[in-house]
């Protein structure tokens, strides 16, 4: 039996993994999904002043109080922040980091610094109706409504900080979603795709892997296991 902890992205929450949750227990494997601060059904814990340490400190957190260890640990989107942060914290109970179309930082590098230009003009723009909490940027589908709230502005400005454990992890997996329209992610699939230490993926999905390919993604993860 493995152990996941699957990390969501910006806008969501743990109910957005629910099938790949009930696909990898099903599998026989356990599986935790946190919800980060104010997001999810945890929205109504959101203020301006949440950083993607706090993030962080929600997924160290769980493995810390849950006891976990030989963990693969999942990112998705936003996400990618998130698990890079764990890793250097606890990546010595890491067995595996997997990016599920994810942001992939190196050090000292916030999200804000990966993204363009017009895609930071959109965090601003639509925050300021709850500022310091970013609106979706983009349509939300259906099934979704009513599940989707703001996304701490600040979690996108803070550095992530690498030096620590993160050499421990040994296996490092990419999934890229090869069909989706949000550019930002060929860069970490290039990258990932030069350095040996990395497995990649691609899936001829949109950006949400998990939903358009549950199978695929399903099968990378066990995988792993």
């Amino acid at each position: 039996m493995a152990t996941f902890v699957l990390v969501h992205g910006a806008w969501g929450g743990s109910w957005g993994y629910g099938p790949l949750a009930r696909e990898l227990r099903a599998a026989g494997h356990e599986v935790h999904v946190p919800s980060l601060t104010g997001l999810g059904e945890r929205a109504h814990l959101a203020h301006g002043g949440i950083t993607l340490s706090d993030h962080v400190a929600d997924v160290t957190g769980l493995i810390d109080c849950e006891g976990l260890d030989d963990i693969i640990l999942v990112g998705h989107s936003y996400g990618g922040m998130v698990i890079t942060g764990v890793s250097a914290l606890r990546g010595s109970r890491i067995r595996s980091l997997v990016y599920l179309d994810a942001f992939l930082p190196q050090d000292g590098q916030a999200l804000w610094d990966i993204v363009d230009d017009r895609t930071r003009a959109m965090y601003i723009e639509n925050q300021r109706a709850t500022p310091g909490l970013i609106e979706p940027i983009f349509p939300i589908p259906p099934g979704r409504a009513g599940r989707v709230s703001g996304h701490p502005l600040l979690t996108l400005l803070e550095p992530v900080k690498l030096g620590g454990e993160e050499s421990a992890i040994g296996r490092h997996v990419y999934v890229y979603a090869s069909a989706s329209p949000v550019g930002s992610f060929a860069q970490f699939r290039e990258r990932c795709a030069a350095d040996p230490a990395w497995t990649v993926h691609d899936l001829a999905t949109g950006h949400m892997v998990f939903d358009d390919d549950l199978a695929g993604t399903t099968r990378i993860l066990l995988a792993e296991a």
